[in-house]
């Protein structure tokens, strides 16, 4: 499981560092594709695979499932980690994002994000304002046997 909140920079080079807390889940090679929200994801392989396990239940005949794919597959890329830990960040991932140079890394349970670190902190302060609605909203959906 990743967790925690990380403040890195990109190097001139595009590179982040990820955290050691986090490179301990991860293995040789994963996966770095756009996620949901404004935030790059990483999944492990093996995340990644059971993903599309899911994914392919899906009907390709709807046009949300099409281009779903289409944009979670075009953007991805397998990374490996360099010995010092670091990925490079694809500009054509970065931009969009208005990834530059402050980022915010996070642990978010099965992957993790990379977002910028504005963007971040004005997503989280909105969050926050909601989090306990959201939290007794949420467990409306839970089986309460």
């Amino acid at each position: 499981m990743f967790i925690g909140e990380y403040s890195h920079n990109l190097d001139a080079k595009g590179r982040i560092i990820i955290p050691s807390k986090l490179r301990n889940e991860l293995h040789s090679s994963f996966i770095l594709t756009r996620g949901l929200d404004n935030c790059l994801t990483i999944y492990s392989l093996e995340q990644w695979e059971k993903i599309f396990i899911e994914i392919n239940k899906l009907p390709t005949t709807k046009k949300a499932t099409r281009q779903y794919i289409r944009v979670l597959t075009s953007s991805a890329c397998e990374c490996t980690l360099d010995n010092q830990g670091r990925i490079l960040i694809p500009t054509n991932l970065a931009e969009p994002l208005g990834i530059k140079k402050e980022v915010t890394i996070i642990g978010a349970n099965d992957h993790i994000e990379i977002w910028d670190k504005k963007t971040w902190d004005e997503y989280i302060d909105e969050a926050d304002k909601s989090f306990e609605d959201v939290a007794e909203n949420l467990s409306d959906l839970l089986d309460n046997d």
